[in-house]
């Protein structure tokens, strides 16, 4: 049998190794879960989380994180729910038309265009000016309105 010293105690290598495992795993937490099969694109409600006892990597622990968030893939009733598995809800379906607007100092130049992708509050899209056909890169906001900058 293998003995171990530590701090001047004597101890077998078993008990060394087995103290090391438990000390080793991570601890049992309360994760957040779908309740059903929530399909991609949808908007995520307080009744499609559910709370189950496990450890995932990256999976959320707080239903508050995702309440209100919209589902980026479909999320799998049971299944641990990821940060990247969900953003914030789309304010431009593709291929709306919305405002197209471009400020430099003291202009203001704002015309309609048309949203070549969906998008959420933040997100770079491509938006063609319908006056010029002209496809040009914006930013949209929480208005859902595309804001160019050069």
């Amino acid at each position: 049998m293998l003995f171990v010293l530590v701090k001047n105690i004597v101890f077998p290598a078993i008990f060394l190794a087995a103290l090391l495992l438990i000390w080793a795993m991570p601890a049992a937490a309360d994760m957040v879960v779908a309740a059903r099969t929530i399909p991609a694109r949808s908007v995520i409600a307080p009744e499609d989380l559910a709370m189950q006892e496990g450890e995932a990597v990256g999976a959320v622990t707080d239903p508050a994180q995702l309440i209100g968030q919209e589902a980026l893939v479909a999320l799998y009733a049971g299944r641990p729910i990821r940060l990247a598995d969900v953003g914030p809800p789309a304010v431009v379906e593709r291929n709306a038309v919305i405002p197209l607007i471009y400020q430099s100092g003291g202009l203001t130049i704002s015309t309609e265009g048309r949203a070549m992708d969906r998008a959420s509050p933040g997100d770079l899209i491509r938006v063609m000016n319908l006056s010029s056909r002209t496809t040009v890169t914006a930013r949209i906001d929480e208005t859902g309105a595309a804001h160019v900058s050069y």
